[in-house]
């Protein structure tokens, strides 16, 4: 029995009945308590164990007024939910609160962890939970203006559910009042000590700030006294839409998270569900998973590398690394049928077999590729301006990387051969030879040196899938897999309408609930499902790794120039389809 297994214990001996654990199909261990003793038991585990829980990985909320099959303990009309991570113990904990819908309040976890600022902001956004003490108590990823919290069960799903949008003068008003810059508002100051500061928007339009986010400038000359992110430009309600579709017709939604993650995104959403039915997926479906997973690393990489160094001013490499990228979506529309979104993966496997000649177009990318990295490393990673623009800058302690929420390259970036690869194996990845890079600086350069090497691993865990591809099935037998395979279909009528009925309103997954989490290009993804014993998702939470990731941002730019902040945020490679949703 690991430390990881003990959590239940270790809790019920210092809480006594003031904890109820509850058993769920991922097996993570979760607890219950009462909101005025919450605190209480999160500071426990964070510094009370001899194998902390140091990470708040992710806090949200479920409302639970139109849930059928809810635990015992699920009491209240909203639950919150507290996920911790321990590097340490290589284990979660899970802790839930109960709120009756007259008293949607909780203390402030921000100081007991830093990435909770945010968290909360999310949840009081989408669920209207407040959190006594928070500092910046605000809408985060919807307008200031918005009327209602979109992740309650009685707010409209669709937008022919709603009334009709009136823009008059009054309404015209109030949204150019919200837009009105004040600094307090951001916790910054006008002037100090005799000295007026200049503001400065970077962004929401800026190619440096690599999508529809807003960096806030503080400027004493050219130096970065202060700063604060304005997100939420690219929220699309990736969470609400899990609500209205099925099990199955909502994998394609996942491709547009991290939209250059590809079937990346697919992987923590499948292996959610499958947890959830008891799905075993057979070994050649899941070398097949592996194997676009990692060309797909390779290509996310790949953008991030030449618009990186197209950000410090070397035009060229990303006009060789787009590419490069081609290349590789050849090898994806041959296999997939798409490029950048196949939506591939399915519940049990993927959507078909390999197509005759997959094996000749990996082996020449894989031929190809060595030489074009190497090129790369010269050009890019070796280059003095490169080094002297991104050495020492932008520092991440790894204590700090941790207390963050910090995942993926950035983390390793610190020291830390943290790898869900490596540390929880999925899809067989125990089977594949394979390194995990890290650095020790932790510093804009290092997070570079971590993904470029990357590369080099994804591309020798591709050449392990080539000469290794199991024979077999592409999709589990399972009763619940989606859609069942065709072979049958023209041939019996029973066939055929179980076919029908699981591709239109998609399989019955029992009543549960499962987070698991992948190695994704930017870092830990993970999916939370609720299933309500129905046909879709009580509740989809996606818990993404640029959204932690962005917190750090104005503690690593302080003191630094405008131009510094541009490589800090290439270096820490996000995308906001991924922070915003």
């Amino acid at each position: 029995m690991g430390p990881d297994t003990l959590v239940i214990e270790e809790l019920t001996a210092r809480f006594g009945e003031a904890v109820s654990a509850e058993a769920c199909a991922d097996a993570i261990p979760t607890v219950w308590t009462a909101p005025e003793r919450l605190t209480e038991v999160l500071k426990f585990l964070k510094t009370g164990l001899n194998y902390p829980y140091r990470t708040l990985y992710d806090l949200t909320a479920i409302d639970e007024r139109t849930r059928q099959n809810r635990p015992v303990q699920a009491n209240g009309d909203f639950t919150a939910i507290y996920h911790l991570l321990s590097m340490e113990r290589n284990g979660d904990v899970r802790v839930k609160a109960a709120l009756p819908g007259n008293s949607l309040s909780l203390p402030t976890a921000t100081g007991i962890w830093k990435s909770a600022n945010w968290y909360e902001r999310e949840v009081w956004d989408l669920f209207g939970i407040e959190f006594e003490g928070h500092p910046d108590p605000r809408r985060i990823l919807l307008p200031h203006t918005w009327k209602g919290h979109p992740l309650r069960k009685d707010h409209p799903a669709r937008r022919t559910e709603m009334g009709r949008f009136v823009f008059d003068e009054e309404k015209q008003a109030e949204e150019e009042l919200s837009l009105k810059f004040r600094p307090e508002d951001w916790g910054m100051k006008a002037n100090s000590d005799g000295t007026e500061f200049m503001f400065l928007n970077m962004g929401p339009h800026h190619t440096g700030t690599h999508g529809i986010m807003r960096v806030l400038l503080e400027l004493d000359g050219e130096e970065i006294r202060d700063a604060a992110l304005d997100i939420g430009y690219h929220h699309r309600g990736a969470e609400k839409m899990g609500e209205r579709q099925s099990w199955h017709t909502y994998i394609p939604y996942t491709d547009r998270v991290d939209y250059l993650g590809g079937v990346l995104n697919n992987f923590p959403y499948v292996l959610a569900v499958e947890t959830l039915a008891g799905i075993d997926v057979p070994d050649r479906a899941k070398v097949i998973r592996v194997m676009l997973a990692e060309l797909f690393r390779i290509m996310s990489h790949l953008v991030w590398f030449g618009t990186f160094a197209q950000d410090l001013g070397q035009v060229s490499p990303v006009f060789f690394t787009f590419n490069d990228r081609e290349r590789a979506f050849g090898i994806i529309e041959a296999i997939c049928g798409f490029r950048m979104h196949p939506a591939w993966f399915r519940i049990g496997g993927v959507a078909a077999d390999l197509p005759k000649g997959w094996d000749t177009l990996v082996r020449s990318f894989t031929k190809y590729m060595p030489s074009r990295l190497r090129e790369y490393e010269k050009v890019v990673l070796r280059n003095s301006i490169i080094k002297g623009r991104t050495k020492g800058l932008g520092v991440l302690s790894l204590d700090d990387a941790i207390e963050w929420g910090v995942t993926g390259p950035n983390l390793r970036a610190c020291g830390m051969a943290w790898d869900l690869r490596k540390k929880r194996p999925y899809s067989g990845y125990d089977q594949f030879e394979f390194e995990v890079p890290t650095a020790e600086g932790g510093d804009s350069y290092d997070r570079v040196w971590v993904r470029f090497q990357e590369m080099w691993q994804s591309l020798k865990i591709v050449e392990q899938c080539l000469n290794n591809m199991p024979q077999g099935a592409y999709k589990s037998d399972h009763v619940l897999a989606t859609p069942p395979r065709k072979e049958k279909t023209m041939k019996d009528i029973e066939t055929l309408i179980d076919h029908f009925l699981d591709v239109s309103w998609g399989p019955v997954i029992p009543a549960g609930e499962a987070a698991f989490g992948v190695e994704a290009s930017k870092g830990n993804n993970t999916y939370y499902l609720v299933s309500d014993g129905g046909t879709g998702p009580y509740r989809a939470r996606i818990r993404t790794p640029s959204f932690p990731h962005l917190q750090t941002v104005p503690g690593l730019c302080r003191g630094l120039e405008v131009a510094d902040l541009v490589a800090i945020l290439g270096s820490i490679d996000f995308v906001m389809g991924d922070v915003d949703r």
